[in-house]
């Protein structure tokens, strides 16, 4: 089974993302990098730590890499909105039938054989396995769930509109109002949208190729979550009489940050803190050997450690107030940040 880690400028938590793969994943399965710009100095230090590991580079990895250059030069902004949907996929389609996709501020916190995994996926007709859901319980409340081995719950979603793709693009984008129109019929809420994430796993999932790939379809170079979940009901419900679509393990595997960015670009949130001088600082030390990869784990770094490399640089209470400001967001979106 492949595992397929999505990478960009941060080895200090891709280094964890590995290690925690060759300490709590069994099984015959092979590890690959999908690059997008990291420093090669960077890089080689992680081929060199992990020689087993395979480091894919995307097109626009020259470029990305001197964006990174650049900033540290001059300060010019680092665009974190051009993102290599084509390499992914074109990874993904050479990738094993069924194969473990995340991101490199990911890691594993429990023991899964991946052999056991792939048997029990192909034997049931999973098209998804949720290996961690940010300790948010909302998916117990939109599906019925119930065991389907020693390993699995079954996630069954419940009162989700399924209609063609015309419909569900205009239920997700609002086109000729249709969202809206709902919301006054009061039949919609604010939350039901969130229902269909049920569907999908954007940085904790084993998934059937065939699935992931229809997950990306039409997204014109970008990452467009609506455009996923149009394509994930439109596919499940052809496939909405499989009781098992959907599942999880029985017990969440992975975690992941709240206290981190790979660029600017998504989390402006207006303090004194720059992501991209930070990674950078933190790259140095991790390079240097000075910056422990496995620091607190499996809990996330904590924050009087990344401080201690910081202090120096960047102003401390800004990037306290930073780290708050993304923990409430998804704090409200019910995922356990702690």
């Amino acid at each position: 089974m492949d595992i397929l880690i999505k990478s960009f400028n941060r080895p200090f938590y891709l280094d964890r993302c590995i290690a925690s793969i060759y300490s709590f994943v069994s099984g015959d399965f092979s590890v690959k990098i999908l690059d997008d710009g990291t420093p090669e100095k960077y890089l080689h230090k992680i081929q060199t730590k992990y020689p087993d590991v395979v480091i894919l580079k995307s097109d626009s990895y020259e470029e990305k890499s001197l964006a990174i250059a650049e900033n540290l030069k001059v300060g010019s902004e680092i665009d974190g909105n051009k993102i290599p949907v084509s390499f992914w996929i074109a990874a993904v389609q050479k990738a094993s039938d069924y194969f473990i996709i995340t991101e490199d501020d990911v890691w594993f916190t429990e023991e899964i054989n991946v052999d056991t995994l792939r048997t029990e996926v192909q034997k049931l007709n999973i098209n998804l396995i949720k290996l961690g859901w940010l300790g948010n319980v909302k998916d117990d409340v939109y599906s019925d769930h119930f065991a389907i081995s020693e390993h699995l719950d079954s996630l069954q979603p419940k009162n989700l509109l399924l209609g063609n793709r015309k419909i569900m693009k205009a239920f997700f984008f609002n086109d000729y109002k249709f969202f809206s129109l709902l919301y006054k019929l009061k039949l919609v809420d604010n939350e039901t949208r969130n229902k269909y994430w049920l569907l999908n796993s954007i940085l904790m999932g084993l998934y059937k190729k065939e699935y992931w790939l229809t997950i990306w379809q039409n997204m014109n170079g970008e990452v467009n979550e609506k455009m996923q979940l149009v394509n994930a009901t439109v596919y499940y419900r052809k496939h909405r009489g499989n009781p098992n679509f959907i599942s999880r393990l029985k017990n969440e595997a992975m975690k992941t940050t709240f206290q981190s960015s790979a660029t600017n670009s998504y989390h402006q949130y207006g303090y004194g803190f720059d992501v991209n001088r930070f990674n950078h600082i933190i790259n140095e030390a991790w390079l240097s050997g000075a910056f422990d990869a496995m620091e607190n784990f499996p809990n996330d770094f904590s924050l009087d450690y990344f401080e201690s490399f910081i202090k120096d640089e960047i102003p401390v209470a800004e990037f306290r107030k930073w780290v708050n400001h993304f923990k409430v967001q998804y704090r409200k979106l019910g995922a356990d940040v702690n």
